[in-house]
């Protein structure tokens, strides 16, 4: 049996609340999602004080969503703002910790008639996946290396803000950006002009935002960044087709998108969704990559297709889009990210597959 959002409703509207009504009559439940089993949403409380009182109706609600038929997980997260109402909200969950970062990050959007350009950027290029573990941020913090290596001015925009991990992969954990209150200055790795949220925070460190936070979030990264002069601004987007994509293209000029995915059917079942979300969003799909394309055994060099081969290459054909290369599945590239260096920066094979992809942007008038 599956469960569906109207029946979690139904439970959640019987649990009361402090101060009269229930959850959902008091309109306490935030970014409420239902799928394959799981139920997610966030209790948004007032303030810190009326958050602690909520912490047993979380725990009656967890019991209650667990018991239903078809539902196999429940994550619940109470939170409440850090600033007064209609300031700078900034991340604040129960579980206490240390004071969130000093820069004032996560705020609802300003109001803005429509996409504007970002000072100083001549190309902004969206990276987009339909699903997630496709290898979409490995993708592109080695595209942006391989195009600075090409002379190109180059920033990345790490706007996966709910699992941020550029910070990683450039060697920039740790580090934090600067602000004089008015504008960010943003890091700079491998080439590289960088801003990501991650890098105002603790690694693994959870976001917990309803969707105006997060469109408020990248509208400041994207204008309140002292970005310099770029040739191209690659953005690394979150898997899927929400929030942050929507607002990107509405709030942004954004010249195109790069679509990256594995060859197996179940992960381009889903690009074929980012695709026509980009469609609707009158942004130009610019091609398509396919990641994990195959895979050399390093000691017999036997030549292996786990994720299957081709069909990225396939679909770019059937859509009548550019297919833009293939990347290999290699240890050394997941090693390389990890330890803060993408491979593109140095020499070898994997390195000069970016750098193929990286001149065919550029020959193209892409990047």
């Amino acid at each position: 049996m599956t469960i569906s959002r109207e029946r979690v409703l139904q439970e959640l509207a019987q649990i009361a609340v402090p101060g009269g009504g229930n959850l959902v009559s008091a309109d306490l439940v935030r970014a409420l999602n239902v799928e394959s089993g799981a139920v997610r949403f966030v209790i948004e409380a007032a303030d810190a004080a009326s958050a602690r009182a909520l912490v047993p109706v979380e725990a009656e609600a967890q019991r209650r969503l667990s018991a239903l038929p078809g539902v196999e997980k429940v994550q619940i997260v109470t939170t409440a703002p850090t600033a007064p109402r209609g300031g700078a909200p900034q991340v604040a969950a129960r579980s206490g910790g240390e004071a969130p970062p000093s820069l004032k990050i996560g705020r609802h959007p300003t109001p803005q008639a429509g996409p504007a350009p970002v000072s100083g950027v001549a190309r902004i290029l969206a990276v987009g996946s339909g699903k997630g573990g496709v290898g979409k941020s490995t993708l592109t913090s080695n595209l942006a290396v391989a195009l600075a290596r090409k002379g190109r001015r180059v920033g990345l925009l790490d706007a996966d803000i709910y699992g941020p991990s550029q910070p990683r992969m450039l060697g920039l954990t740790g580090q934090r950006p600067t602000s004089d209150g008015q504008m960010i200055e943003p890091l700079h790795a491998h080439g590289v002009t960088v801003m990501s949220l991650g890098l105002m925070m603790k690694e693994g460190e959870a976001v917990v935002w309803r969707g105006p936070m997060l469109m408020g979030a990248l509208q400041q990264m994207l204008n309140q960044v002292k970005w310099g002069e770029l040739d191209v601004l690659l953005v690394d987007l979150p898997p899927g087709t929400g929030d942050v994509q929507l607002s990107l293209c509405q709030k942004a000029q954004v010249s195109g998108a790069i679509i990256v995915s594995t060859p197996q059917d179940v992960a381009l079942i889903d690009a074929r969704r980012a695709i026509d979300m980009f469609d609707k969003l009158k942004t130009p799909v610019l091609g398509l990559v396919e990641n994990m394309s195959t895979y050399i055994c390093p000691n017999c060099g036997h030549e292996a297709h786990l994720f299957g081969h081709g069909g990225v290459a396939a679909e770019a054909a059937a859509l009548d889009l550019p297919f833009l290369g293939e990347i290999p599945l290699n240890l050394d590239l997941r090693l390389a990210g990890d330890a803060g260096t993408p491979i593109a920066a140095g020499d070898g094979p994997v390195a000069q597959s970016f750098v193929r992809l990286a001149e065919r942007l550029i020959a193209g008038g892409m990047a």
